[in-house]
Parts: structure tokens; C-alpha cells; sequence
């Protein structure tokens, strides 16, 4: 397993809607092992294949306490989703140090592969509804910051940039 290197925003390649998996073979597992890897070393709690450069529908998913809860989502799709909303503080591994509130719908129904290709459902609430939402976003070419006013996003986007800085 290897770490991938996570794209930080406002990188362009952010905003690329990535593509259906077609091929569900051992490039797709060794992806999905090595995303984990990285999410879980970031420390992250989801990570959208887009975020690691790679444009197919592939989203790894952690939200238990103790990291035994892996759930890999490929191909995903929101089939239901509440019509209640409620705002969570979100944060991306992709905007480190950044977290703001976005409204999104309070449970949603998943409809998604494994990595065999064979398709199952899971009813989601809470931060692991929110998590796949997001995660979805990317995969969709949009960062949670496009929520946010442009006066925030504006502001969000000088403080990576003085970040990037004291980094050099």
C-alpha cells in the first residue's frame, strides 16, 4: 500500500467529474487500499478518489472511532435524501485547517458497488450522511467551500495561500 498525494484546493483538477468505474479488478482494490491508507494517515474521516487525482467514482468512507468501520463506495449515487436539512461543521482534507457550516440533507439512501462490482444500499444519517455527501460532491467537481459565500470562499483561498507560504 502506498500514501497518495491529496490535492489541495483551488487546484483545478479539484473541479474534474470523474467517470464511472467499468473495470472492478485488483488496479481498483490496490486504489481503494492505498485511498484508506491515506485517509487514515491524513487523519480523514472520507476521501474521494478526485482528491488523490484520480478521476473515477470511488469514495472511501471511516467514521467510527476506532477506524474498523471502512466502507468503500464505488459508483455512488444519492437515491433518496430526506427533505430536512441540518448544518454540520465540515472540514476536507483537501482545505485543511478550514471548517465551516454547510446544510445538506439530514439522511440520505446510498446506492453504490463494492469493489467486486456487486451494487448494495446503506440508509445513512448523521456524520456518516454527511460524509458521503461530500465525499459525492468531489466526485461531482465540487469543494464544500462552493457552499460558502464568495466573500468566504475569497478569504478561505488567502489563508492557503499564507499557509503554502510559511510551508516553502
Amino acid at each position: 500500500m502506498a500514501l497518495l498525494p491529496i490535492l489541495k484546493y483551488p487546484d483545478p483538477r479539484l473541479k474534474t467529474v470523474a467517470t464511472p468505474v467499468t473495470q472492478f479488478d485488483d488496479q481498483l482494490v490496490k486504489l481503494t487500499k492505498d485511498m484508506a491508507e491515506t485517509m487514515y494517515e491524513a487523519p480523514g474521516v472520507g476521501l474521494a478518489a478526485t482528491q488523490v487525482n484520480v478521476h473515477k467514482r470511488v469514495i472511501v468512507v471511516d467514521v467510527s472511532e476506532d477506524k474498523s468501520g471502512l466502507i468503500v463506495f464505488v459508483n455512488p449515487e444519492i437515491v433518496q435524501a430526506s427533505p430536512d436539512s441540518k448544518s454540520y461543521e465540515e472540514g476536507c482534507l483537501s482545505v485543511p485547517g478550514i471548517y465551516e457550516s454547510v446544510d445538506r440533507p439530514d439522511t440520505v439512501r446510498i446506492r453504490a458497488q463494492n469493489v467486486k462490482g456487486e451494487f448494495f444500499e446503506i440508509d445513512c444519517d448523521g456524520l456518516l450522511a454527511v460524509c458521503i455527501q461530500h465525499e459525492i460532491d468531489h466526485l461531482n467537481g465540487k469543494v464544500f467551500v462552493e457552499y460558502l459565500s464568495q466573500l468566504k470562499q475569497t478569504r478561505i483561498k488567502t489563508k492557503l495561500k499564507k499557509q503554502e507560504r510559511a510551508q516553502l
